[in-house]
């Protein structure tokens, strides 16, 4: 059966047990991090503009050129466009990225003093920033917990485990912040990435060499 006819019949109502999916997660990955390099906060906001769209390994074959280029936010700022557009143009949609991301560098200079906001209402007055990049900074830079990073992995296994019905990134993300405990709502988006990366691949998951192979609802129609 393709994996899209088993998304379809998923669940929506899990009996998953979450301190039991954590727990499994845990012990399967304790390395789970953002795989993205940077840093600093504004070198991992322009990483993950960058990521929409892309791999974080093409990501991380462009950003050290590119910050080599541009060290700081000001020099993001006072770039010429073609010239970051040239840099970015491997990561794809190049032109919107390289617009966000000089824009977004203008607006933290003008308007927050040259640092990248810790809070989600003005991150989300960036351009080019929508809930998951704000999620990823505020988690990874600041430790700040306001919502979880849904990226595809996160959206395609939050829906296998019958913890949604959604795809929305929005709806997906509300339906996560109802189960998963506020405490681990920065390490489940690292553990489920993680967990998409390596096994449950989205053309065709590796269910028997799961960790979660007998709690996952989606298992048994692989």
């Amino acid at each position: 059966m393709s994996v899209s006819k088993k998304k379809d019949q998923v669940s929506t109502t899990t009996a998953v047990s979450i301190p039991e999916l954590i727990t499994r997660l845990r012990i399967a990955y304790p390395d789970a991090h953002c795989e993205l390099n940077y840093q600093s906060a504004h070198q991992l906001l322009v990483a993950t503009i960058l990521s929409a769209q892309c791999t974080d390994v093409r990501v991380n074959q462009v950003t050290p050129a590119l910050f080599a280029r541009y060290p700081t936010i000001t020099d993001f700022a006072a770039a010429e466009r073609a010239d970051l557009e040239e840099i970015v143009r491997p990561t794809g949609f190049y032109r919107q990225k390289a617009r966000y991301i000089q824009e977004s560098s203008q607006k933290i200079l003008l308007e927050y003093g040259g640092e990248v906001p810790a809070d989600m209402t003005e991150l989300l007055t960036l351009p080019g920033v929508a809930r998951k990049t704000a999620n990823v900074v505020l988690g990874e830079i600041y430790g700040i917990a306001d919502g979880i990073t849904v990226d595809t992995h996160v959206k395609r296994l939050a829906k296998l485990l019958g913890l949604t019905q959604f795809s929305d990134p929005k709806k997906v993300e509300h339906d996560l912040m109802v189960v998963i405990p506020r405490d681990s709502w920065i390490e489940i988006s690292h553990l489920l990435i993680f967990h998409g990366r390596r096994i449950c691949f989205a053309r065709r998951p590796n269910c028997p060499a799961c960790p979660l192979n007998d709690i996952c609802p989606s298992a048994e129609l692989v």
